[in-house]
């Protein structure tokens, strides 16, 4: 199931709703904070389509594809490294990606993103799948320059609008669909990025067991799980798609954005 967070005319507040083609059936509020089917169905186009979680907090892991971590000259981590985005760094699918004036340097980082979907702590590996309510698609934005002047993450990882999520979460999900997962970028039609889930130095469930033994993830919260090598920089008004697809070939989730300098 695709669950959306859409805009709708003559509403005053986003509606969730699951996307079959061209028809969206409304919840009464977000599934993984207890919300349940309307019944009321409208129709359904992509521009309607909003950043598809409001989370609490952002928890990303850092360096956790082997690749990634040799190209920007880093030795692999021992545990998952983390660090934080704030919630209003999200933008949802079609939204524009502001460039700051104050970074001469704003990388892509395709990844694929986790949805909490109720209340974790202390998981362990046999029950960790089981606090999802699915994945979607996300562009970990990083002014590499500032990531490297500053020594820490918080204002390189943080900007307003470096967090682009979606376009929906897709609830169907395994152990197996997780390790068999590619997750490329293209910029302007021109793939530069191309990784395969089971590359991550850490997989799903360890990620979930290593944060929530740290953290209380709560309903919504989102956890970026890395990048593949491939990150580079951005243009003012290039377009930026993140996918994430089956090894098959099919596409699950598609983000698109475009960067524009502030």
């Amino acid at each position: 199931m695709r669950i959306a967070r859409l805009s709708l005319s003559g509403r005053a507040t986003p509606a969730y709703a699951s996307v079959v083609d061209d028809e969206a059936e409304l919840f009464d509020a977000a599934p993984w904070l207890g919300g349940k089917a309307t019944g009321e169905r409208v129709g359904f186009r992509e521009e309607m389509l909003l950043a598809p979680v409001e989370p609490s907090k952002i928890l990303c892991v850092g360096r956790n594809y082997a690749a990634h971590a040799k190209e920007l000259g880093h030795d692999l981590p021992s545990e998952p490294l983390l660090f934080f985005k704030p919630p209003s760094a999200v933008v949802g699918p079609g939204d524009d990606v502001l460039m700051p004036a104050v970074s001469e340097r704003v990388d892509h980082e395709a990844e694929l993103a986790l949805v909490i979907g109720k209340r974790a702590k202390h998981l362990t590996r046999a029950n960790a799948l089981e606090h999802l309510a699915g994945f979607t698609a996300a562009n970990d934005v990083t002014a590499r320059d500032l990531q490297k002047k500053d020594g820490q993450w918080a204002r390189a990882k943080g900007f307003d609008t470096f967090c682009p999520l979606g376009p929906w979460v897709e609830t169907v999900f395994d152990e197996a669909r997780f390790g068999n997962m590619v997750v490329s970028c293209t910029v302007d039609g021109v793939e530069r990025q191309r990784g395969f889930t089971e590359h991550m130095i850490f997989d799903v469930a360890t990620v979930l067991v290593y944060v929530s033994a740290i953290f209380t993830l709560e309903p919504g919260d989102v956890i970026l799980t890395g990048t593949p090598e491939g990150v580079a920089p951005l243009d003012h008004g290039a377009r930026c798609t993140v996918r994430i697809e089956d090894r098959s070939g099919t596409e699950i989730v598609a983000l698109s954005n475009r960067f524009m300098r502030a």
